[in-house]
């Protein structure tokens, strides 16, 4: 979005949105820095003045700390830790409700790829970006884990044509056909987090409150007077308790939650086992 002149493209952005006022537009600052990212997005306070009618930026400084995130080893100043810190700068922009968050492009290494092929982790981020206070983006051949670790960097690789049944395919992701059993699990994990999503209200415009991570875990919620929806992601390769006191603010004491991902159902008590290593996606209705 920077590349142009900035006040054509303000002035071209605005023209667009007053004749299709219902319309989104997604501009590019491919920054780290959420200070450079924010200065793009309409609504901002910019020193200069500048009002640049762009209704959406891609959020570059959380995507990146999302796989570093997963990766890293837990401390107090890296893993989990940074994930929490980074979504507190939901301060600065104008309308982070409106930031697109994404897990990798066309461009960089494929998400599978950045966490180094662990199914696990790649749920955790699947999760994460399907529930966040964001607009979520998935680069197509997530869901069936494709991957460039061969040749990390290699476009070739990073825009492999979708196995969908085409002259030479082994696979064929659209029908299932040839996929491994782990391929075939998360594609069925995103497309329920997807279907959920759509239908949660929540989700869309609902109340963020997280936590600091504890023990190789990270809760973060989406809340309003009549919804919940909480994600749990869970680093741990062994089974861990949380004490559900430390998150009273939630008031979901005494409430019967669902795992959208396994289908299970739990009552909200004093403490919850996580058994497994990966992402817990818990929603309470009325």
């Amino acid at each position: 979005y920077p590349y142009i002149n900035k006040y054509f493209s303000a002035a071209w952005a605005g023209a667009i949105l007053n004749e299709y006022p219902d319309f989104n537009i997604v501009g590019e600052e491919w920054s780290y820095n959420p200070l450079l990212v924010g200065y793009w997005q309409d609504g901002a306070h910019n020193r200069d003045g500048y009002k640049s009618n762009l209704p959406s930026s891609m959020d570059f400084p959380l995507q990146r700390t999302l796989s570093g995130a997963l990766t890293e080893a837990e401390r107090w100043d890296t893993g989990l830790v940074r994930l929490y810190e980074a979504l507190a700068n939901d301060f600065y922009y104008s309308n982070p409700l409106q930031m697109l968050l994404f897990g990798d492009n066309h461009d960089m290494d494929r998400l599978f790829t950045q966490v180094g092929e662990s199914p696990e982790l790649l749920e955790m981020a699947i999760a994460y970006i399907a529930v966040a206070p964001r607009i979520p983006q998935f680069y197509y051949g997530t869901e069936i884990q494709m991957q460039n670790s061969a040749k990390p960097g290699d476009h070739g690789l990073i825009r492999t044509d979708f196995p969908g049944g085409w002259a030479g395919s082994i696979q064929n992701g659209f029908t299932g056909e040839g996929l491994t059993a782990e391929q075939a699990k998360t594609q069925v994990t995103l497309k329920k987090l997807l279907n959920f999503r759509k239908e949660q209200p929540v989700i869309h415009a609902g109340k963020t409150l997280h936590f600091a991570p504890e023990n190789g875990t990270y809760l973060m919620a989406r809340i309003s007077e009549d919804q919940s929806v909480v994600l749990i992601l869970n680093k741990n390769e062994q089974p861990v308790t949380l004490d559900l006191s430390r998150f009273a603010e939630l008031n979901l004491d005494g409430a019967t939650l669902r795992d959208v991902i396994s289908g299970k159902e739990f009552t909200w008590g004093q403490s919850i086992t996580l058994s497994r290593k990966g992402a817990f996606v818990l929603t309470r209705n009325p």
